[in-house]
């Protein structure tokens, strides 16, 4: 018996004013007529970690295995997974192929773990070029981060 996959549209955005400063990050979730918004920030953060962030606590959010097509503006994001940066790492002891370890390690093993639960296809945006869910994502990621100025 094959069981029928949801497709949920997630859009995401991270925040920091400062590299590293305060930061913010905002996930949209769109399932048929339904919109969930997940947000937060941190004191002392980095524009990526709050990038991984929205990504994480967006899929987080989700109660079931889902199909995920994620929208963001993060070249960082889309690259470590489209050109499976992400399982290099891994299978390379969280080592770049510069021989430095990779920044970040704790949010990507978490998004990693992520990415066994649900099917994600990436999409990526110019961020400030006008997409509606992405102008959102950004509007609440740098409220949340102006929290902790």
């Amino acid at each position: 018996m094959q069981t029928q996959t949801d497709t949920v549209y997630l859009y995401t955005d991270g925040a920091c004013s400062g590299n590293p400063g305060p930061g913010g990050y905002c996930a949209v979730l769109k399932y048929g007529e339904y919109q969930k918004t997940v947000s937060g920030g941190c004191a002392d953060t980095t524009n990526n970690r709050m990038e991984l962030s929205a990504v994480i606590e967006g899929l987080r959010a989700l109660n079931r295995p889902c199909e995920v097509v994620l929208t963001t503006d993060s070249k960082y994001i889309a690259d470590a997974i489209t050109k499976h940066w992400l399982k290099s790492w891994k299978k390379n002891n969280w080592v770049k192929s510069d021989k430095k370890p990779v920044l970040n390690r704790d949010l990507w093993e978490a998004l990693d773990a992520l990415l066994q639960t649900h099917t994600v296809e990436i999409q990526w945006v110019k961020g400030h070029a006008g997409h509606p869910e992405n102008e959102l994502c950004d509007e609440i990621a740098v409220m949340e981060a102006n929290k902790y100025k």
